[in-house]
């Protein structure tokens, strides 16, 4: 049984709508929220526990395959604690949550060094400010150079390439940069590469990365994997505000701009006292109200608005007549004309409720419908009430 019109029905829908758009924008904003926030980061990329394509764990197992001894340390203590007990090689991603002095400490511990995927302040700390360069499509490159592991594993894959600084030794030459970076200072070295194109299990069996992962990586007995986490930030740096970053005459014009508009809002939205009637000089006739709003429903071209407020006006007559209570649900009211006048329910609810014009034309013949239908219900409380 329905019991609103049209146009009621509709709004309901467009408001719905609104609802679930709104509650849509929600859901996107917590996704990428979550996402900018690091809820949800991808693991498996350069991950030593990890078997997927873009992991390592099978360098791992290649290294100790060779008697490499491997740590995988997944905070900075266990890290130095590892790089403490043995000379050992330090596997390093790109961990912008350490300040330089931090880097420097962690890495002086190691005997040698290597950054798979290293971003610049890594490169400019570690590398005597060596910096990114162009990224190329993978391919495999000759070495051209004479450093011991390049030489000996021939043609390697590269993808993002970095340019040298001082003292730094460039191998796997493409694009006016170098897929792999070596500084050497006597035994020690620190070398850097990108570990997406030679160290992943996908791209480990191609040419000579395997050669190229275990020169670089199998320098020393032990081989110490630090995995880098929030956790490890520093807590003695503090990281600089928002208000320390900011002019120091932002936070005074702020404050006065909130005074002045609250002052603007009190000025403008005090009352004078309370509310009064007053008389208008001027009596509108009913009949000039009516004309002047169908004259508005014209211009907006909503007929089944216009309906709507003709449905509203017979429905409160026919309850008038039909001695109905006041609030008399509208699909009750249809139920009892079409019991008054012995017709269909379906073409009653259809005059009082469903129907919805879409022209003018359509408009008029729903309210000659309504008038008729009205008409018809007072015929027959005429017929009951004339004697016989």
């Amino acid at each position: 049984m329905t019991s609103l019109a049209g146009p009621t029905t509709r709004r309901r829908r467009t408001a719905v709508g609104w609802i679930a758009f709104v509650a849509g924008l929600a859901v996107v904003g917590l996704f990428g929220t979550t996402l900018v926030f690091g809820g949800w980061t991808p693991r498996d990329a350069l991950d030593p526990d990890s078997s997927a394509p873009d992991g390592t764990r099978a360098v791992v197992r290649v290294l100790e395959q060779q008697g490499v001894r491997v740590v995988v340390a997944r905070d900075l203590a266990a890290a130095e604690r590892a790089l403490d007990a043995a000379p050992s090689t330090l596997v390093l991603r790109d961990a912008p949550m350490l300040s330089d002095a931090t880097l420097r400490r962690l890495t002086a511990k190691a005997s040698d060094v290597v950054l798979v995927e290293p971003r610049s302040r890594t490169l400019e700390v570690l590398l005597n400010g060596s910096t990114l360069g162009d990224v190329v499509d993978d391919r495999s490159v000759d070495p051209v150079c004479d450093l011991p592991a390049p030489r000996a594993a021939g043609p390697a894959r590269v993808g993002e390439l970095y340019a040298p600084g001082d003292g730094v030794t460039g191998c796997y030459p493409a694009e006016g940069g170098f897929g792999v970076l070596v500084h050497a200072d006597g035994d020690r070295s620190v070398a850097a590469l990108d570990g997406l194109s030679v160290l992943t299990n996908r791209a480990l069996p191609l040419d000579g990365d395997a050669a190229l992962a275990l020169g670089l990586l199998g320098r020393n007995a032990t081989l110490v994997w630090y995995v880098p986490s929030l956790a490890d930030a520093d807590t003695g740096d503090a990281v600089p505000t928002i208000g320390d970053l900011t002019p120091g005459w932002v936070t005074p014009a702020m404050a006065l701009l909130l005074i002045a508009g609250l002052t603007a809002a009190v000025w403008r939205g005090r009352r004078f006292g309370p509310l009064v009637t007053e008389r208008l000089p001027v009596m509108v006739r009913a009949n000039e109200t009516t004309e002047g709003r169908a004259r508005l429903y014209a211009a907006s071209g909503d007929a089944a608005h216009a309906l709507d407020a003709l449905r509203r006006a017979a429905r409160r007559r026919l309850v008038r007549l039909l001695g109905l209570p006041a609030r008399t649900p509208a699909g009750q009211i249809a139920d009892a004309v079409a019991e008054r006048l012995g017709t269909d329910r379906a073409v009653v609810y259809g005059i009082l409720i469903d129907d919805l014009p879409r022209t003018d034309r359509e408009l008029v013949a729903a309210s000659d419908r309504l008038r008729d239908l009205e008409t018809s219900v007072r015929a027959t409380l005429r017929t009951e009430r004339t004697p016989r």
